[in-house]
């Protein structure tokens, strides 16, 4: 996978896209640049498939990844069930313009 470097150092860039992936799976739904969100988007569908297993060890290694520890139980007990069925494709960006201020281009990612 092509490691995209947002411009920024190597720790910075981890916890920005762990903050990004927490936030999605609590949410449901952020706004963010379309690299952002191209970039987030493997993240949390690794986690959505660590909460489709949902023995102990992936419990844990989600929880290393997620910033809180109310959202690795939301992702356990109410996002992965929503998604037994399913075989990937958890979530979706929809590219909303530019943004106001630099005219950076804005999406939206979801999950489906």
């Amino acid at each position: 996978m092509k490691l995209q470097k947002l411009g920024r150092t190597s720790g910075h860039r981890r916890a920005l896209l762990r903050h990004l992936a927490t936030a999605v799976i609590a949410k449901g739904r952020i706004t963010t640049t379309e690299a952002k969100a191209k970039a987030v988007r493997p993240l949390v569908e690794k986690m959505i498939t660590l909460g489709k297993r949902g023995d102990l060890h992936a419990r844990r290694q989600a929880a290393a990844f997620l910033m809180d520890k109310a959202t690795v139980k939301r992702l356990f007990e109410e996002v992965a069930p929503r998604y037994a069925e399913r075989q990937g494709g958890y979530t979706r960006i929809v590219k909303i313009g530019p943004r106001q201020g630099d005219a950076a281009p804005m999406s939206i990612i979801e999950l489906v």
